[in-house]
């Protein structure tokens, strides 16, 4: 029974001389930066930090402390849960090497601007002491006041209060008379003149407000120009948070550049974003699932929309239910009920009551006779042999009178406990009457319990022998 739709993404942790195997659990995105979570085949979970798409750092922790980064990314930031297609993307190297701690400031200044660096010390306190990355980007701020660099030392001391605001220090400096002009500037209503200073700090405040129209709009904006991944990532935020649908097939268009059409499809439908109507592909796709077996795939891509498709998917639905084994049918029960109603007259009576048979038959496996009764409520107009029953023996369960006659439905439906709770009713009822107990010589023999089937038969014969004599 297929119950996930995507396959997960595997990497391999190169640790120490250790390669360890892993599975991506999630990932988050904040603006520049993004966290991915794994867990090894030990049940460990690392972290890794990247920023514009470089490993910065990572490593496994055994607790994620509240208020850290990483915290905030997964509680505030865009989540992408595993398994999903667009993980791959967001991870440059499936193959991942933890940096060398001890030297890993040094090497960011081969790569990255001073400002850059003090955000990104923001992003490792569950990797390093706070007062050690306070001491980072400190060193980073004298070196801009010493340097006369005002505009840019503000910008730092922007970043060290974000990270520290109950660092005294950070808030008297955030304050000095020289940085006055600088923060008239860094108005939120300025934020198209700060693009050109100061991108860094547009895009982290456009991301943290990014539900407020006009900064998302400025957001999409400054990431059409170098990401269109996390521009993809906003726009189905915007379809599953917001219900904000910009045109699909422009961002199919984009997302073609990372996943395959069958894969976006199956995003769309994940997020409740209806693709069959608005991609003539999707039929195609759907198609190649049921004709590859894949019944179940076909389904969890397409039962969010039942009732809104177009009728020439009627034929996949009908396959769809045929295929679909009843386990998976029942752990979607709603969406399969909908898609009954929707069926066309042809489909064969004595097909669909054998299928809801199987279904019953498992329903019963774990749950009471009235709980099936009611899951099957909706479809009661279907007037269908199996339904029937159902609703017999839910009316025999009053009847002390009539349990052989609720047993023998049990047995039809393959509940062999229940029917053989039921013939010992009707034995103690009737000692003398060997019918209950040939039914339950006949129950454990179809349990496979042998020797039980064994001694009841035993004692039917008797009690059939004594019935003759008399």
């Amino acid at each position: 029974m297929e119950t996930e739709i995507f396959m997960p993404t595997e990497i391999l942790i190169k640790d120490k001389n250790k390669a360890i195997k892993a599975k991506v659990v999630q990932s988050a995105i904040w603006a520049r930066s993004k966290v991915v979570e794994v867990l090894t085949e030990d049940n460990d979970r690392y972290y890794f930090i990247y920023y514009k798409n470089s490993l910065i750092y990572g490593n496994k922790l055994d607790k994620v402390e509240k208020g850290t980064f990483i915290d905030k990314v997964f509680t505030e930031g865009m989540t992408i849960d595993a398994p999903h297609p667009l993980l791959t993307a967001l991870i440059p190297n499936l193959s991942i090497s933890i940096p060398n701690k001890n030297k890993l400031f040094s090497q960011l200044e081969t790569h990255y601007s001073s400002q850059e660096i003090a955000y990104i010390a923001t992003t490792l306190d569950s990797f390093f002491e706070k007062d050690q990355l306070v001491k980072v980007i400190d060193t980073i701020y004298f070196h801009f006041r010493r340097n006369g660099s005002f505009m840019k030392s503000f910008q730092v001391v922007q970043i060290l209060h974000d990270f520290s605001p109950a660092l005294k220090s950070a808030h008297e400096r955030l304050n000095l008379h020289d940085f006055n002009k600088y923060r008239d500037f860094y108005q939120p209503s300025n934020l198209l003149s700060i693009l050109d200073t100061d991108p860094l700090f547009v895009e982290n405040h456009c991301f943290k407000d990014r539900f407020n129209p006009e900064k998302r709009t400025l957001l999409k904006d400054i990431l059409r120009e170098h990401d269109s991944l996390v521009e993809l990532l906003l726009w189905l935020e915007d379809a599953k948070e917001l219900r904000e649908i910009d045109t699909i097939k422009k961002y199919t268009a984009i997302a073609q550049r990372f996943v395959t059409m069958e894969e976006w499809v199956q995003i769309l439908a994940q997020v409740k974003v209806n693709p069959f109507r608005e991609l003539p592909e999707s039929k195609g796709i759907m198609e190649k699932m049921i004709q590859n077996g894949h019944y179940e795939k076909a389904a969890l891509t397409l039962l969010n929309f039942i009732g809104d498709l177009p009728a020439s998917y009627d034929d996949i639905q009908v396959e769809i239910w045929r295929n679909s084994d009843s386990r998976f049918v029942i752990a979607h029960l709603e969406e399969f009920i909908s898609l009954l109603k929707q069926l066309p007259e042809g489909e064969a009576p004595k097909e669909l009551d054998q299928k809801i048979f199987q279904m019953v038959v498992v329903l019963l496996e774990r749950h009471g006779l009235k709980a099936v009764y009611e899951k099957l409520l909706p479809i009661q107009a279907f007037n269908l042999d199996v339904i029937r029953k159902i609703g017999n023996m839910v009316e025999l369960l009053e009847d002390p009178d009539r349990m052989m006659e609720l047993g023998d439905y049990y047995a039809d439906f393959k509940q062999y406990d229940q029917a053989i709770d039921c013939f010992f009713w009707e034995m103690e009822l009737q000692p003398q009457n060997p019918s209950p107990v040939w039914k339950i010589s006949k129950m454990y023999q179809y349990k496979g319990m042998i020797s039980e089937a064994a001694s009841y038969q035993k004692v039917y014969e008797q009690l059939k022998d004594h019935q003759e004599i008399s």
